[in-house]
């Protein structure tokens, strides 16, 4: 269609992109993934979640057919001033190009082509370690592929760095929808250190909370008051201590980035729909800097950057 345009010299670039009404900017490059840390006190990126092995293999497939990084993952960190100062002087210029995505979305692009602000980037981001908030598969398929192709292209992998004191993302919840259950059996549950108790609608919402979970069945509600500690997540209580206490276990577990899209899709008296509070981004870094992992689909970090805006070639090397 005429659309792709291909910029000829290396660089780093700013991108910044818009999706309704929150602009996200971030730095986008190469990222060396051909140095492994045994030691977790020493890596570089902070994954958050774990992942699908048939997922990775999906994905890693379709990337070595491709030969193309359709999409960078995303990190986030809190970054020092002087990173800030640097993106802050290169987008005072006229972008290298603006165009608007088939979503509509904005986007800017800024190409920083010196050594010296190579070199100096370099010196700024030497002690970050930022949590890798989108592409964990991504990710995870690409260490593989420069596993099994060292020295090759495969060594560096598309990577987006968001400073959340900057441009911060959003940090929203991921709900549950429990199938098989039914109030009732969390009503029985309760007590093993955590307490229920049933509520009208509106009260329910109202409540809800980091310590403070909502439940429905798509006709009664009712709330679960659970112990976080100081240094965990309502996320893990739920799933390390209210769910395996239940008499019976779900038989899947589908999640919904909305509440609207939770209660449309839980079945009356069959399901029961877990609303959920969000997540902290300095205890989710703390969490996975301890190198522990939080349970899957606990953040949503939001907008994320679209497929196939920027996207780099395995082929070019």
């Amino acid at each position: 269609a005429g659309r792709l345009w291909r910029d000829g010299g290396p660089a780093l670039y700013v991108h910044e992109y818009t999706v309704d009404g929150l602009s996200v900017r971030g730095l986008v490059g190469a990222l060396d993934l051909s140095h492994r840390s045994a030691d977790p006190s020493m890596r570089a990126v902070l994954p958050h979640e774990g992942v699908h092995p048939d997922q990775v293999d999906h994905l890693a497939r379709r990337m070595r057919r491709m030969a193309l990084n359709p999409a960078p993952i995303l990190l986030v960190h809190r970054g020092p001033v002087a990173a800030r100062e640097l993106v802050s002087e290169a987008t005072a210029d006229e972008p290298l190009r603006t165009f608007s995505d088939r979503n509509g979305h904005r986007h800017r692009v800024w190409a920083l082509r010196e050594p010296d602000q190579w070199a100096e980037l370099d010196r700024a981001l030497a002690d970050s370690t930022p949590v890798l908030a989108d592409g964990h598969h991504r990710y995870t398929a690409s260490l593989r592929l420069q596993q099994e192709n060292p020295g090759t292209a495969w060594d560096l992998g598309l990577a987006m760095l968001v400073d959340q004191d900057d441009t911060p993302l959003f940090l929203g919840a991921i709900h549950r929808i429990v199938r098989g259950l039914r109030l009732e059996d969390f009503e029985a549950a309760s007590g093993h250190g955590w307490a229920f108790r049933r509520q009208a609608s509106d009260a329910a919402i109202s409540l809800l909370g980091p310590e403070t979970l909502v439940l429905t069945d798509g006709q009664s509600w009712a709330t679960v008051t659970i112990d976080v500690p100081p240094s965990g997540t309502a996320v893990e209580v739920l799933h390390g201590t209210v769910l395996p206490s239940l008499a019976a276990e779900p038989t899947t577990v589908s999640y919904h980035h909305r509440v609207a899209d939770a209660l449309q899709h839980v079945r009356s008296r069959r399901d029961v729909a877990v609303l959920m509070p969000a997540a902290d981004y300095d205890m989710v870094h703390d969490i996975v800097a301890g190198n522990r992992l939080l349970p899957e689909k606990a953040t949503s970090f939001q907008p994320k950057p679209a497929f196939g805006v920027l996207m780099r070639s395995l082929r070019d090397g």
